[in-house]
């Protein structure tokens, strides 16, 4: 790669970027959706790779992680994003972190600076905000984490920060949408077994044992159901190969490995 490493990051382009106006009408808010636009890696991870997890080079993956966290008005050491699991768990920070990251996929903070955020591939992004109590949060949620509670968590966790559950927004961002997502009826039990009313999120397959899972109306219908305000960017990650990693995409193609996106928030500093 080029020498873009010993200069300072380089921020991305708003027109690499979603974000949501429901997030940046207090303006002391800094987010972004980030697309694999605007990145250093190349071949499989080509873009804006921040997938510490992946094969990709290290030193692509930290110049990638750099431009994000400036683009955010943070420096490249105050972008802190938990070890996802799968989990229903969130946690409460106040620093970027200088050990081993929590196994968590929910991450909170009030501390104005510093940059907070998941990455994904596929599984929901969700940004959550309270300006007025100054707490921000994201959480991972793929199906498994989505009904494990990882959403209410994270809310629960900014309330313990100072938020307050009815100032809450939460904004779901780039994910995979049902029309890409057939999942087995197997799937769709471990759902019913808890709520039967679930079943509306499961629409026809292509056989009797496949369903079209719509997780972003699951997620939607999980955040209003915890009292907070919803909504959805409306974009799909598997049907957008030019703007998003996706780890479905890359198993139907069969390609070994794959890049994840990030979605981060700031409190301004």
């Amino acid at each position: 790669m080029s020498d873009s490493r010993t200069l300072p990051a380089t921020p991305i382009a708003d027109t690499a970027l979603i974000r949501s106006d429901r997030l940046t009408g207090s303006g002391g808010i800094s987010h972004a959706f980030f697309t694999r636009l605007g990145g250093v890696s190349g071949g499989l991870y080509e873009g804006l790779n921040v997938g510490a997890g992946s094969n990709d080079r290290p030193e692509d993956v930290a110049e990638n992680r750099a431009r994000a966290a400036v683009t955010l008005g943070a420096t490249p050491d105050d972008l802190a994003t938990p070890w996802q699991v799968h989990s229903g768990e969130a946690v409460v920070v106040d620093g970027p972190f200088t050990g081993d990251r929590p196994r968590v996929d929910g991450i909170v903070t009030n501390r104005p600076g510093l940059a907070i955020g998941v990455v994904t591939a596929d599984c929901g992004p969700v940004l959550f905000a309270d300006p007025r109590n100054g707490v921000v949060g994201a959480a991972h949620a793929g199906w498994r984490g989505a009904l494990g509670g990882v959403l209410e968590a994270t809310i629960v966790a900014m309330e313990s920060a100072g938020a307050h559950r009815d100032s809450i927004t939460a904004v779901l961002g780039p994910t995979i949408t049902p029309a890409n997502y057939e999942v087995g009826v197997s799937m769709m039990a471990e759902f019913l077994d808890g709520d039967a009313a679930r079943e509306r999120f499961f629409l026809g397959g292509a056989s009797p044992d496949k369903r079209q899972f719509d997780l972003p109306g699951f997620i939607l219908a999980q955040l209003r159901a915890s009292g907070v305000a919803a909504s959805f960017v409306g974009t799909c990650t598997y049907g957008d190969p030019d703007r998003f990693f996706s780890y479905r995409r890359t198993t139907h193609r069969g390609e070994p490995d794959y890049g994840r996106q990030l979605s981060a928030i700031a409190l301004r500093g």
